[in-house]
Formats: C-alpha cells, structure tokens, sequence
C-alpha cells in the first residue's frame, strides 16, 4: 500500500513535468510515447518486483497475437489469451495464497492491461474487419483502422498514468492525447464564435486535479477513521447476530457498506486526477460552458449516493470498467447480454466465490428492479409529492440492494456469505424472484439492440 500510494504521488508529480515540458508542442509523440512507457515500466518494476514479469509477459503475448491472427478472430484470441491468464495468476491467489492479498498485488495491473488488450483488440477488429453499416454509433467511432506499432502498442498498455491503478482508456483517445489532438476535438464539437471566442480556448486541468486531490485527501482521512472501525466481518459475529434484530442488523449493513467505500475514492479519484494533471482525460464542455475533465472518471460519488435504481448505481460506480464490460462484452453478446456481463465481471474480478455471490446475485436484482421500474415507475409521475416518495423510496430499497449485494465481494469465502445471507433469510433473493414471477419483463433481443443501433448511426449520418 505504502509502495502504490508512493508511486502515485510520483506519477502526479511526473504528469505535471510530462504536461509542461514533454507537451505536443515541445516534444515529438515518439518521445512522449517513449517517456511514458519507460516511466510506467519503472513503476511496475518498484511497485512488484518480479512479480511485474507477469505483466510484461502477457503484454508481449498478446502483441504477437495482434501482429499474427487474422482481423475477423483477433479479437477472440486476444480475449482467450488475456483472460486466461489473468485467471490463472487470479487461481494461484487462492491456491498457493490461501485468500490472501499480497503486500505487493499485481493482479490490479494486471486487470487493467486485460482490459485496455481486449478493447484494442475489438476496436481494431471493428476498424478493419467489419464494414460501417454492421457498427454502432460508438464502435464506429472507436473503430482503430491500422495496427499500431510496437511503441505505441506499450504505450497505451504500460504508461505511467495508468500503470498502477488505471482507468482503462480507449486507444484512439489515447493516441490522439500523445499527439496532442485530445483536447482540439473536443473543443470543435462547440461554436465558440457564438460565445465570444475569436480562437479555440486552453482549457488547463489545473483546477480539476486540485479538486480530485481534495477528495482523495477526504477520502483517505475517512478510510483511517471509518474502515478499520467498521469491519464487515461483524456483521456475522454470532454475538452480534444473537443480540441484534433484524432491521438494526441492515442498517449496520448500509454502515459498514458505507465505510468500505472511501478506499476505492480514494485509489480512483488519485488515479483520475494523475491522467488530469499529464493534460489527459478532457471531455468537453458542459451546458454551462464549464471545462470537464471526467473523461476517464471513475466513479460518480453523488450519484453513487443518491441513486434511486439499481442500474444508476452500477453506472456511477467503476465507470470505466462498466463501459470496458458494455463494449467487449454486452453490445457484442449475441443473447442474454445482461447475465454474460455480469459474468464476464465475476470472472475478471478473480475466482473467490464471494465474487461469484455478488455478480449472480447482481443478475437477480438487475432483472428484478428493471421490471419494477418498467412495469410501476410512470404510476407515480403523475404528480411533484408522488415523485418524491417514489424516489425516497427507491433511494433506500437501491441502497440496501447494494450492501446486500455486495457484502459477499467484501467476505470472499463461501462459509462466511451463507452465513450473511442466512442471517437476512435471503430476503433479497426471495423479493426479486417474486418481482420476476409478478412482473415478466422480456428481455431486448440481440436483434432489436441491433436495429436500434443501426437506427442510431443512420440518424448520427443524416446530421
């Protein structure tokens, strides 16, 4: 922990140097390309010694893949290939480990650089191996249309920004922030003479990073007074268990659940705010003609807190990893897209059954509260009161769905969940089966989504 916190504040500091004196203007994109590279190695090497040969190895493996197989499988290779020994090295946790965290995990780099090999490998099959009509909106725009070189290939695998902690970014956003269009392209999508601008504005990400910085610095004070005060483990303590009553007992859930979260802030917010400060991760501009510097954020944390659906939380929360499973794996799912996603989850996370519990668990609820929503919602938007308690309603349902959700995430082991889920009488699962049996909703077809992409880029090219 002391070696990742070190790196990052390290990498902060380089990305302000990397943006100031290896700008666009100052630096060629192959020695920018180089910088980043050699840094993001050097961290990976600091931060797990040998156990960073893992990712070197897999990073090699797969740009032979990209360099030998065919367009129309390569992005089948490089998933089988990535995710395959991800979950080998996830296995020998468990096996050789006996659950436990190394002091130095790699496995966290390691789940990123599957991620980013897995989407290059899909937007390069998009780029060269389908025809426009076949993509949607988004993959047409993602689509890479020439493989790239070795130095831009470890580049966007191996840069210091995103080395430790991530996020996973798209290639094409990435390439074109080495060679200094990222923030250009977004600028010309707004008319700036209608504002009074006589040349495109320099935005500065100054600003954005200071106040991510405040965030980790309150999420870390949180994680030092909260976390360790607050275990998940109590809530299966059998003393606990005996003296507790049953509504008490959930709201020491949302408890503990609550102060299981300032970690992540705190990881991810550092980890955006280290991308911000090398000049990437600029989104646009807002309807109030603010600069945004969230293209690569995370997490959404008044969302988090306020979500009043199920499907709200899961998109406010690891952000990226959601749009990495939407685009591998749900847009291209030729059925039941929602339970191969959240499979495809589990087992990029790792094979502790508690993870497995959570993302099935998932599954349930999801199905559960999109019936409800579809089938009850517009009931209550008939009038300002109704709406308010509808939402005060399903702020707090959403909210204990979470931490019933993922309490077996936090636990890990079999014996342990059961145990939580038996002292809750598995109340959750029961509901959302009733809701199913209730309410049926069918799920949307491969074919539908299809149209409806389809629908949408025809629109997008009419404009």
């Amino acid at each position: 922990q002391i070696n990742f916190v070190a790196c990052q504040l390290f990498a902060l500091l380089a990305a302000f140097w990397f943006r100031i004196y290896l700008s666009p203007s100052h630096a060629s994109s192959a020695v920018r390309h180089a910088f980043a590279t050699l840094f993001g190695i050097y961290f990976a090497v600091f931060c797990f010694g040998w156990y960073s040969i893992h990712l070197f190895v897999l990073v090699m493996m797969n740009y032979g893949i990209m360099n030998m197989a065919s367009i129309p499988n390569i992005h089948r290779y490089s998933f089988v290939v990535a995710m395959g020994y991800l979950t080998l090295c996830h296995i020998s946790r468990i096996y050789i480990f006996h659950y436990g965290i190394l002091t130095t995990d790699f496995s966290g780099p390691l789940m990123i650089i599957t991620q980013k090999i897995t989407t290059l490998a899909c937007q390069l099959h998009d780029g060269i191996g389908r025809q426009a009509e076949e993509l949607t909106a988004e993959q047409n725009r993602l689509a890479v249309k020439s493989r790239p070189s070795l130095l831009e290939y470890l580049s966007y695998l191996l840069n210091f920004m995103s080395i430790i902690a991530g996020p996973c970014s798209n290639y094409k956003d990435y390439i074109a922030f080495i060679e200094g269009r990222h923030v250009h392209m977004k600028l010309l999508e707004v008319n700036w003479k209608q504002k009074g601008y006589d040349r495109l504005p320099d935005p500065s990400p100054t600003g954005a990073v200071m106040y991510k910085l405040c965030i980790t610095l309150v999420s870390l004070f949180l994680f030092l007074t909260l976390t360790k005060n607050f275990p998940m483990a109590y809530i299966i303590d059998n003393e606990f268990l005996d003296k507790t009553p049953f509504l008490s007992r959930l709201g020491y859930l949302y408890v503990v659940t609550q102060a299981a979260k300032p970690k992540y802030y705190f990881a991810w917010t550092l980890a955006d705010a280290v991308n911000n400060a090398a000049g990437y991760g600029f989104s646009g501009v807002d309807e109030r003609g603010t600069f945004r510097w969230d293209l690569l954020s995370n997490l959404n944390i008044w969302n988090i807190e306020t979500a009043t659906s199920f499907k709200m939380y899961i998109e406010n929360w690891n952000i990226q990893t959601a749009a990495w499973l939407k685009r591998v794996c749900y847009d291209r799912a030729p059925w039941y897209p929602t339970a191969l996603t959240f499979i495809l989850s589990a087992l990029w996370h790792g094979i502790y059954p508690g993870y497995y519990f959570t993302f099935l668990t998932g599954i349930l609820i999801t199905l559960a509260a999109r019936a409800i929503r579809n089938n009850c919602r517009h009931y209550f938007l008939s009038s300002v009161p109704l709406k308010i308690a509808y939402d005060v309603v399903t702020w707090a349902v959403t909210q204990l769905a979470v931490c019933y959700t993922v309490a077996p995430f936090v636990m890990l082991a079999v014996e342990p969940t059961i145990k939580f889920y038996k002292s809750v009488y598995f109340h959750m699962h029961i509901l959302s089966i009733l809701v199913l049996l209730l309410l049926p909703i069918r799920p949307q077809t491969h074919s539908v989504r299809r149209a409806q992409n389809q629908a949408m880029l025809n629109s997008i090219k009419s404009k």
